[in-house]
């Protein structure tokens, strides 16, 4: 979990919501893959009568994830910010694949620094159900996880390995 003080708040304000509203199901999408996991947790952990439908994560004709937060990009790092899911695929590929994980992981790194992003916060491979270290001999689902920063924009995306 990269953002543990913030995730308490989200579950705290989702608990409060859907006890007052007493949803049968509630949509989060992929593309904050971490909410969506911590929010999925809870509602187990809590035995909370309500479904988390998880919603796949919508994309440019690059591949970029759309968000809101694509608008405050210029137009050169618009172009620029596609890397991501083209790295974050080649990783995928790699693990399914029974390649080098870190080697891969490196060379993303590598490659989104190359690509003008300046901070990553992170680029990871992760248990896609606990968010904890990938074992790819355990046959669970895993998920490779990116944040990096293009300018003053914090992108974040992930896909399924």
């Amino acid at each position: 979990n990269f953002r543990p003080a913030f995730f308490r708040g989200v579950t705290t304000v989702c608990c409060k919501l859907f006890g007052q509203t007493q949803a049968d199901a509630a949509v989060f999408g992929e593309k904050d893959f971490q909410q969506l996991a911590v929010v999925t947790q809870m509602v187990r952990d809590l035995n909370l009568p309500i479904e988390i439908v998880p919603a796949p994560t919508v994309r440019e004709a690059d591949g970029l994830a759309m968000s809101s937060r694509n608008r405050y990009l210029a137009a050169e790092q618009r172009t620029r910010a596609a890397t991501l899911f083209r790295v974050i695929s080649d990783i995928a590929d790699a693990a399914k694949a029974g390649g080098d994980i870190e080697g891969a992981l490196g060379e993303g790194q590598r490659r989104i620094a190359a690509a003008g992003f300046g901070k990553i916060d992170y680029l990871v491979v992760r248990d896609a159900a606990t968010l904890g270290p990938y074992d790819r001999a355990s046959k669970r689902p895993g998920r490779v996880l990116v944040a990096a920063w293009l300018g003053q924009t914090r992108l974040i995306d992930n896909i399924a390995v």
